[in-house]
């Protein structure tokens, strides 16, 4: 099934005529093409993405739009619906480029799906700023034609473990004595998450007790907290997408389920707090992005402002899949107005070149188009809310360590 699914803030969108012959028709409207996961498994951090690109492009056009040259554009959002697939999504990126005459693409959610989505625009060298892969193998292909405003997938749950080990005398222990259960999604984000945590378990000289993959539905981990029930292990690590931050809770709390640390990624996007209130409490979690931290720009304002004016538009509280989303959009604009033209090599040049600071975090891509200027941080759910507890510079507040027992 497909999906033109386009909030009113970003659409001018034709829906009997393809978009070559929209921008035919209108030579002052910028088109950017988007698969993302409006339905299957990835569809709650699908929305999010969604509405991120959605609230960027309506704040842009309202601003005035793109200057290009001698020239003022509009932005607009071309979607399909993925299905939350890979083959799916590459299939819609053909499309997109081929049929509907898309030079620019936003990318879709998901490492897997971005996986797939890449080799197209990179063998139609149609530039793509993408906010929603992380995975590191995203970017140890020599494409060049992938811009990714987000930290990459193995920093995701580093804090995790250095905060474990800074407060290791808390559980009567040395680092090297801490034991991990580690629970992961067999997907390329959650087994790139799961590396970098194999990688600092080993230069802390922790234990892995458990080590084990989710069900490929993400809606059952009985197996994995049974186990860790009998083994105790110091600290147990998830991750699988909101949907395994929410089957991880909520089952953590049925089965009583003891752990002194408890950290995954997703916590936000999947609503632990909404949907599970004082189950949710001292759940360490990976993010991207947070409203208190200091960064802000000339179009959203500070993070704070961009949480605000998400939460007025869509009532709720924007998740880090959003703001990253909507970054990427103001990166576009950005590379736009430095090329002078919209060409499509053009706007890859500089996009390569772009070093800019957003309420998003700065964003300044290397040589494989990864972002290399913003830091993970790390909440800690306490009283019902996220509170940044990692790094130290810009926490909020300290970590409570252990989790008081059920």
């Amino acid at each position: 099934m497909l999906h033109y699914r386009t909030l009113a803030v970003a659409v001018m969108t034709t829906a009997c005529l393809p978009v070559a012959t929209a921008l035919a028709q209108s030579n002052e409207t910028i088109i950017l093409g988007a698969a993302v996961s409006l339905t299957g498994k990835y569809t709650t951090n699908g929305e999010h993405t969604q509405r991120g690109y959605d609230l960027a492009v309506d704040k842009i056009n309202k601003a005035g739009g793109v200057k290009v040259g001698d020239k003022t554009y509009m932005l607009e959002v071309k979607y399909y619906d993925d299905e939350s697939t890979p083959a799916r999504g590459a299939e819609l990126a053909e499309r997109l480029i081929q049929q509907d005459g898309v030079q620019f693409m936003l990318g879709p959610y998901s490492s897997g799906i971005t996986k797939a989505v890449a080799p197209v625009t990179e063998k139609h060298k149609i530039p793509m700023v993408e906010a929603n892969g992380a995975s590191r193998s995203l970017f140890t292909n020599g494409w060049q034609y992938i811009f990714a405003t987000l930290s990459t997938s193995e920093q995701y749950l580093t804090g995790a473990l250095t905060l474990a080990a800074e407060n290791a005398d808390k559980l009567g222990k040395k680092p090297e004595e801490m034991t991990v259960a580690l629970a992961f999604e067999n997907d390329p984000f959650s087994q790139d998450v799961r590396a970098g945590v194999l990688d600092d378990m080993e230069k802390l000289g922790m234990k892995v007790v458990i080590d084990d993959q989710l069900p490929r539905e993400l809606n059952d981990m009985a197996a994995t907290l049974t186990k860790a029930k009998a083994l105790k292990p110091d600290l147990l690590i998830v991750s699988g997408h909101s949907k395994g931050a929410a089957t991880a809770v909520r089952q953590i709390n049925e089965m009583k389920v003891n752990v002194p640390i408890l950290a995954m990624t997703h916590c936000d996007s999947a609503d632990v707090i909404g949907k599970f209130g004082e189950g949710a409490e001292y759940t360490l979690c990976a993010t991207q992005w947070s409203p208190t931290l200091s960064y802000s720009d000339d179009l959203f304002g500070s993070a704070g402002d961009f949480a605000t004016l998400f939460e007025e538009t869509y009532g709720y509280a924007p998740p880090y899949q959003a703001a990253e989303s909507a970054a990427a959009v103001q990166v576009f604009a950005d590379a736009f107005t430095r090329a002078g033209e919209l060409d499509p090599q053009k706007v890859r040049d500089a996009l390569s070149e772009t070093d800019m600071m957003t309420f998003y975090g700065q964003i300044k891509f290397d040589e494989t188009g990864k972002n290399i200027a913003k830091p993970m941080a790390l909440y800690q759910v306490l009283n019902g809310e996220y509170k940044v507890v990692s790094p130290s510079n810009f926490a909020e507040t300290s970590a409570v360590v252990p989790r008081p027992s059920m």
